[in-house]
This record gives structure tokens, sequence and C-alpha cells, in this order.
């Protein structure tokens, strides 16, 4: 399991001028994005399921173990609006967790709170408009973050790290899970091929959005390397920052501890 080493950190926010392959002002992209996720809300899960061939499913099983919830710790699960984390940390917690999923996008979030209602869960999960960047919560108040293939869609990266070790509580954990373009070397060529051509066409046919998902996948190719977001993690206040890649690096979980 790798652990970030010392290494030049990029220049601040370098993805703030950037959405997709298209550069734009950092003002401009949070707006851009999230009328991206009001376009493909609808149809967010099952694209999962396609994009992924049903990968995200055991993904985000191995995520919800590294974070081990437990009952009585407030968990704040950002970017996390149809409540895919949420819901298996309600489930390990037998609902005994105070658990806030936090998203910028309301559309998101009442396809997480619907999600919610059709398994029955009515209690132990609060739901919060917010932004990453600006977190609606006061220091100190988590015992563990999480964000879960959203990070990618921040406007400013390093903002939303220094916000999640404002938030966390000493000893509290960090958790991000991502797609990267940092895969293994026999699985680029096939991996970026997938993403560039693949990912449209499916957005085209299955959400009617091929931009959305030309983003989505343009994102993916923009997004840090493991070595190189750790680093930023630890300039942020999160300790000890390793990460595990899962499927040859085609998803990562980062891990990082509030000291």
């Amino acid at each position: 399991m790798p652990v970030s080493k010392k290494k030049p950190i990029p220049a601040a926010n370098p993805e703030s001028e950037w959405f997709g392959f298209r550069r734009v002002r950092p003002e401009e992209k949070t707006g851009l994005v999230s009328q991206v996720f009001a376009s493909v809300a609808g149809n967010y899960d099952v694209m999962n399921d396609l994009m992924s061939g049903g990968l995200h499913r055991l993904w985000k099983d191995i995520l919800v173990r590294k974070m081990n919830p437990k009952a009585g710790q407030t968990l704040l699960d950002v970017a996390g609006g149809t409540g895919d984390i949420a819901l298996r940390c309600h489930k390990k917690t037998q609902g005994k967790a105070d658990i806030i999923v936090c998203d910028i996008n309301p559309a998101m979030l009442d396809r997480g709170k619907a999600k919610a209602l059709d398994r029955g869960v009515v209690k132990g999960l609060t739901w919060v408009t917010g932004n990453a960047e600006d977190l609606p919560f006061p220091d100190r108040s988590a015992d563990t973050y999480s964000i879960a293939f959203g990070l990618r869609n921040v406007t400013r990266i390093d903002q939303a790290l220094r916000e999640a070790a404002r938030v966390l509580r000493p000893g509290g954990r960090f958790f991000c899970m991502e797609f990267s373009p940092g895969v293994m070397p026999r699985l680029k060529p096939v991996y970026e091929a997938y993403c560039m051509k693949v990912l449209p066409l499916l957005g085209e046919f299955v959400a009617k959005d091929r931009d959305a998902y030309q983003y989505l996948a343009e994102s993916i190719m923009k997004f840090p390397l493991q070595a190189d977001l750790a680093a930023r993690m630890e300039k942020a206040g999160l300790s000890r920052a390793k990460w595990t890649n899962l499927t040859g690096g085609i998803a990562v979980i980062h891990e990082g501890w509030r000291l």
C-alpha cells in the first residue's frame, strides 16, 4: 500500500481553470458542474452500473469497510447526493450513527432521499445542501469525512481538502474514492479509449446527454495522480496520507488523518 513521499506540490487548485478539457474561469466551473449533475441525476445510479460494469458497488463496499463506521459517530459524506455511501454506513451501524449527506446539487439530494425512503430508511440520515469548498458545519464536528467520486468535480480541490481537515475532530479520518488517470500501464490505452469514446456514447443513448458524460470522462483524465493528491492532502492538514489502488488503479481510495 503506497504512502505519500515528499515531492514538489503543484500550484494550488490547478484544475479550477478546467471544465474537462475546456478552459474556463474558476467562477464559471461550479455552475457548469452543477448543470451537469442536475442533468444526469435521474439516471445517475443506472449509469454508474453501466459505466463500471457494476464494479462501483464492490468499490463502495471496500470503501465502507475501510471507513469502519461505528454507532455513536458523526459521519459526513460530501458530494454524496444519491446516498450510496451513507446508506451503506447506516446499515453497518444499524442506524445508530449520525450520518450527514452534503451535496451542492439539490437534484442529487432528492435522488438520495427517494432511495432512502424506498429502502425504509427514515431516521439517522440528514440531507444538507452545501459546497465542499465551504462546508456549513462547525470546526471539529465529524469523526469521519468521505467523498466518493466527487472530488474531481470540485472547483478548488485544495480548499475542499482544507475544509475536510477543518470539520474533522482530532483523530478523525478522511477518505476519498475517485477515478484516476494513474492506471497500470498495460491498462492505460484501453482505459483511456473507454473513457473518451465509450462513456460519451453511453451518456448519449442512456442518459440522453452526451456532453455531460464527455465532461465526466475528461474530468477523470484531469484528476491528480495518486502521489500528487496525497501530497496535497498532507499540505491541507490531512496527515499520513496513503492510497489503495482498486482494479489496477481505475479507482483509488485515499486515506488521511486529522491529527
